[in-house]
């Protein structure tokens, strides 16, 4: 098996799948690997450092499609590069199908395996506490006055009271905003379903300015905010939202909301995802932040913790084979989007109203 590794083309996503630590494990167990010329460069690493891990750098993307069967990535599959997959490719990357259909039914087409990534990890995305960060400080710089926000401080100068913030889910990305916010003096409610999470959480956060509550209480509190950062993944099936368009009327004028998981109509009504380029909007006068690839502008820090993540999993696929390495791991099979043109992702099903079969049942044939 031949592993590939594309630059990314998605705009401003400077993250690489594969950084030279795990290309050197692959090729020193003797795996082929092609890597796309400057496909590391924004993550701090260079075609020398690649090829000094044994990896073979190609010219451009179809070159390494064209060789590589395993083709490892960070983002979904945009349009540009369907003509270059095959139906001998194994696909393993950032896939998010239930909310991509044209992509799901080019993979369908194609009648190629692919694995959503995002489904496969045991513990969270390496990168979901990367997200929750740097989420949580593009939402306190919205809160300064030129940006219209209420002008508070992230510290209580003077006897002013500073930024009062509320964090929506307190699981990998939620833990991430916490530390920004927190550490800045920024007064937190923190909300949760779970009380053993919110339990947990006050007992890490035991001498900051941070609180908890459970999530039913959020619509009562949802005025008091400067800023909102919302943390949860909400099931795409779903209809219901934690803020409704209706809801944005209750907060205050200048309040922010943050949205890190950016799923569009989710838990944020009238989220819908935007670029590095052009990340903000308003609707009913509410400033949102909803950049759906927050982890890449920081692509050294975050492409060091996704290529640890996916090594394990591109090693059993090199060793087992895919099928066998998904009937190996739980996780990896959960991940699995479709092969042989045949869909097995519950979710994609279930918000897209295609047939499928079940995961177990498939890899069992």
């Amino acid at each position: 098996m031949i592993v590939g590794i594309p630059k990314e083309i998605k705009p401003q996503e400077g993250r690489v799948a594969q950084m030279p630590e795990q290309v050197k494990q692959l090729t020193d167990a003797g795996v082929k690997v092609l890597v796309e010329t400057n496909a590391g460069i924004l993550s701090g690493v260079t075609d020398e450092e690649y090829k000094a891990a044994g990896a073979e750098i190609m010219p451009d993307a179809a070159s390494v499609y064209g060789g590589a069967t395993l083709i490892v990535k960070v983002k979904e599959f945009l349009e540009a590069e369907y003509p270059l997959l095959r139906e001998d490719h194994i696909l393993f990357t950032n896939i998010h199908p239930a909310a991509l259909p044209g992509q799901v039914d080019a993979l369908l087409e194609k009648g190629l395996t692919a694995i959503a990534a995002e489904d496969c990890h045991e513990f969270g995305s390496p990168n979901c506490a990367l997200a929750g960060e740097v989420g949580a400080f593009e939402g306190i710089r919205y809160c300064f006055a030129p940006h219209g926000g209420s002008g508070r401080h992230f510290y209580g100068h003077y006897g002013s009271q500073p930024i009062k913030a509320a964090v929506i889910g307190l699981g990998n990305v939620g833990r991430g905003a916490l530390r920004v916010l927190l550490s800045l003096g920024i007064e937190v409610v923190g909300y949760d379903i779970s009380d053993g999470i919110r339990y947990r959480t006050e007992q890490d956060w035991d001498h900051s300015n941070f609180s908890t509550a459970h999530i039913d209480d959020f619509n009562t509190d949802m005025g008091d905010y400067d800023l909102i950062v919302n943390c949860v993944l909400w099931p795409k099936h779903r209809d219901d939202h934690l803020i409704s368009r209706a809801d944005l009327k209750r907060l205050k004028p200048t309040a922010v909301i943050s949205d890190i998981s950016c799923d569009p109509g989710g838990a944020v009504e009238t989220c819908r995802a935007t670029k590095w380029e052009d990340p903000t909007y308003r609707e009913e006068g509410i400033l949102h932040f909803c950049v759906d690839n927050i982890p890449g502008s920081v692509p050294v820090a975050a492409s060091a913790g996704y290529s640890r993540a996916l090594y394990i999993h591109i090693k059993s696929m090199i060793e087992n084979g895919w099928k066998e390495a998904c009937k190996k791991n739980a996780y990896l099979a959960r991940g699995l989007v479709c092969a042989e043109g045949t869909l097995t992702h519950a979710e994609t099903a279930r918000v897209q109203g295609r047939d499928r079969v079940e995961t177990n049942v498939f890899l069992s044939s």
